[in-house]
């Protein structure tokens, strides 16, 4: 297509080199005196591929109480969370890609106005080929979604072998090969997205917005507005659930952020449960090959893992998202050989990205089921097989990621305990069953999305002569409790009452920057940082103390609000004076902490994904009641233990493992984010087939089943008091489980998700006439993988940088 300008008609364009003047101002949020605040909705595609031959915009321009439309026009500028993905743009100016595609924006006085003028904006659109799937993808190249990609519809593929992977199977006693595929899925949290955005008297920006990762949309706004980002402000505000689906940047922070600069008034966007759907960013459809060699004592030799990942239309978090369905494989189990493969295509839907356990999640259901038929074949118990595979602590892994503590085998050997696995295995009633399996999630990313040598994470924390502590720090406060972990690194080191604690989070016009919360990094990075900042204005204090006291500073101890001498507690005072103690000697008191990972062990290009501080794991048993007449499957418990390292707040971690469950008992049973063309009459179009909670199926809490929950685990020197994660890592075997515990109650194999009643009939049917008693993907295409990067693994004398093939070399 040629990069013509699009006319825009019915609106005269002018430049505006900044914001308008500030007139009529009214009494706004923190302090701000701003005008009356105006609302925004968003005009959007109803085809899901198409060329924009004209927008006319004359007649919303013209509707009362409008006072501005927007389109793509006003935005020529990309973006995108990744910088290899920069695709995007806040409304589309030539094509718009799926159908929900934002094309214009109506700003107005009101929500009704703003949605009465959306009718009345003209868009003559030039249909194009739509792709529907990856398979699609593939063989239609030149049906091109995008254009930056150089390999048709292909986004990312890469290809990594760590050891001979053929020489190992080839020596294996049994090979085993499965195909899974796993259903996208959305988040699904209960607050929707809103943004709002205003310009102060001094012509700077402010966003609030329902995002996990205000520095990400700082740096975005900055490059799509054109303006220095030390003049942008982002504050996350408390989100209602995020899941990962509030980590992108998304179009109407944008949108509202124009307006607002270019009107002079505060502008607002809340998006409907349908516009969140379209918005989307959710779990990954995902196409899995397993083939995997083993011992006859079930030791693995082993694994090549091929995925096929559906993208949607953009770029989003897929670099990320397409390395992650294959790179924790080695984490869990000892496995001297791995090869992975992975190719991400654009498909003309809303784009995919990160949800809770990003990526790693469907592999996991893979590779938990291939070990259930691994175990089934050899005449093993799954459990016994799994405890005699369980990787070592403190080993590299064959595609050289450092493990460090690891509490998997305590796991297994407390949910089989607990589920008295032994006694009801293989002999509960037809139509009961139990089923195990586990997972390792990691605790934070090891390098940033932006490639650099600073701080992932940093805290600042200020003391004044009243005793209080005022603690700042970037990370987003999204549910999962980050708030009240950094206020318990803080006052645990200080030696005081949480209570006495304000912390100060999620703004990046007055916090330290952190990166946001995502990959479970938000305990380990942020509580580091936490750490060493008090440690350091505990110091300053000690050192007062200690003159006032005449004791050497070492002989301190800071507990229970006081500060006082180990070898004799009643030489002591309170917090509050030994504040002032420091203050009188030291002027105003701060400090300041921050952290970053440590350097990675792997040279080899790509070995930047997968590697974290440290792990956490999970086994899971799940019950079942299956109806063997409906179908209908039932789950009347769950027991599950995580190893967590150290438990900092037992409540809330074992919230997030009950969510987990909650979350995963849903992608198992029947969430599905799927689509369907519309009759040739009616366009054809490709869309999505249940954008609301009417037909969106999720658990309620009816639904919910009794759940026994353990935290255990060796506390990993690498994180804070020795807590590793909890917010991803217990959602991964849940899935898994369930179709374990399927085919122990009824005896079929369902290999995707969601596992529903008309699978489980087709497979009781199927094994009524002695056939093969499995539903799911009958084989794999052929896709164009590239050459694979060969990397020796450190048993076979690697040095953790790529090498030459050895069967290449001895050809050569």
């Amino acid at each position: 297509m040629s990069k013509r300008r699009l006319e825009v008609i019915g609106q005269p364009r002018r430049r505006v080199d900044g914001p308008a003047k500030v007139t009529g101002r009214t009494q706004f949020a923190d302090d701000l005196v701003l005008p009356r605040m105006l609302h925004c909705k968003l005009l959007r595609s109803h085809l899901p591929h198409a060329e924009i031959v004209s927008i006319d915009v004359g007649r919303a321009a013209a509707h009362p109480g409008v006072h501005r439309v927007l389109t793509g026009a006003d935005f020529p500028i990309t973006f995108g969370i990744m910088p290899v993905s920069q695709d995007e743009h806040a409304l589309c100016p030539q094509r718009v890609r799926y159908v929900g595609d934002p094309v214009a924006a109506v700003i107005a006085r009101d929500e009704q106005t703003a949605t009465e003028a959306l009718d009345l904006i003209a868009v003559e659109y030039r249909p194009l080929p739509t792709i529907a799937s990856p398979e699609e993808a593939l063989a239609n190249p030149d049906a091109r979604i995008h254009d930056y990609n150089p390999h048709g519809n292909v986004h990312r593929q890469l290809a990594f072998e760590f050891g001979d992977i053929e020489e190992a199977l080839a020596g294996s006693d049994h090979v085993f090969e499965d195909v899974f595929f796993f259903e996208g899925n959305t988040h699904l949290p209960l607050e929707q997205h809103a943004a709002l955005a205003a310009v102060d008297p001094d012509g700077k920006l402010t966003l609030w917005s329902s995002t996990q990762c205000p520095h990400y949309v700082h740096r975005a706004l900055a490059k799509v507005l054109e303006m220095p980002a030390a003049h942008i402000r982002v504050i996350a505000c408390p989100n209602g659930g995020g899941f990962g689906g509030k980590t992108d940047i998304c179009n109407h922070e944008m949108v509202v952020c124009k307006a607002a600069r270019l009107l002079g008034r505060p502008v607002k966007i809340c998006l409907t449960r349908e516009e969140v759907f379209y918005l989307h960013r959710g779990r990954h459809p995902v196409l899995m090959k397993f083939r995997t060699g083993v011992t006859r004592d079930g030791r693995l030799t082993g694994t090549h893992l091929q995925t096929l990942v559906d993208g949607g239309a953009y770029g989003s978090y897929g670099a990320a998202s397409t390395i992650y369905t294959g790179v924790l494989t080695p984490v869990t189990y000892e496995l001297p050989r791995f090869k992975f493969e992975a190719v991400r295509t654009f498909t003309n839907k809303p784009a995919c990205g990160p949800k809770r356990g990003h990526g790693t999640v469907q592999p996991r259901f893979g590779q938990e089921i291939q070990l259930d038929k691994i175990a089934d074949k050899l005449g093993m118990d799954p459990a016994e097989l799994r405890l005699g595979i369980v990787a070592k602590p403190n080993s590299l892994t064959a595609s050289w990621i450092r493990i460090g503590t690891i509490g998997l085998a305590e796991c297994i050997r407390e949910v089989t305990r607990m589920s008295d696995w032994t006694g009801r295995y293989r002999k509960l009633p037809e139509g009961r069953g139990i089923g195990l399996a586990c997972s390792t999630y990691m605790c934070g990313a090891g390098l940033p999305i932006y490639w650099n040598k600073m701080p992932h994470s940093g805290v600042q924390v200020l003391l004044d002569r009243s005793g209080q502590v005022t603690v700042y720090c970037g990370a987003t406060e999204v549910g999962q409790g980050s708030d009240d972990v950094l206020v318990a690194c803080v006052a645990e080191v200080l030696g005081i009452n949480p209570y006495d604690v304000r912390c100060v989070t999620g703004d990046t016009g007055i916090t330290p920057i952190d990166l946001g919360s995502y990959s479970s990094r938000v305990t380990v990075m942020m509580g580091n940082a936490a750490i060493q900042a008090a440690e350091r204005a505990r110091e300053l204090i000690a050192d007062a103390v200690a003159d006032a006291l005449e004791v050497p500073p070492d002989l301190l101890v800071f507990a229970g609000g006081q500060v006082f001498v180990s070898e004799d507690p009643q030489r002591a005072m309170s917090f509050r004076e030994a504040v002032v103690c420091a203050e009188e000697k030291h002027g105003t008191l701060g400090a300041t902490g921050s952290y970053a990972p440590p350097r990675i062990p792997a040279k080899y290009k790509g070995a930047g994904a997968g590697p974290s501080p440290a792990y956490s794991y999970t086994a899971c048993v799940v019950e079942v009641d299956v109806d063997v007449n409906t179908g209908w499957i039932t789950v009347p418990k769950v027991w599950i233990a995580h190893d967590i390292g150290q438990t900092m707040n037992p409540v809330l971690a074992r919230g997030q493992v009950e969510g987990s469950v909650y979350m995963g008992l849903g992608e198992a049973l029947m969430e599905e984010q799927v689509f369907r063309r519309l009759p040739p009459k009616l366009s054809g179009a490709l869309v999505h087939k249940i954008p609301s909670l009417l037909e969106y199926k999720s658990l309620t809490s009816l639904d919910m089943p009794q759940v026994e929950s353990v935290l255990l685990g060796t506390p990993d020197p690498n994180c804070p008091f020795g807590a590793k994660e909890v917010g991803q890592g217990p959602l991964l075997p849940v899935m898994p489980a369930v179709a374990n515990a399927v085919y122990d109650a009824v005896g079929v194999r369902i290999d995707e998700v969601p596992i529903t009643p008309d699978k489980i009939l087709r497979a009781l049917e199927l094994k009524a006439k002695g056939k093969d008693p499995r539903v799911g993907p009958a084989g794999f295409p052929d896709v164009p993988y590239p050459e694979p990067l060969f990397v020796l693994p450190p048993w076979e004398g690697g040095d953790g940088d790529a090498a030459e093939h050895p069967r290449r070399k001895s050809v050569a």
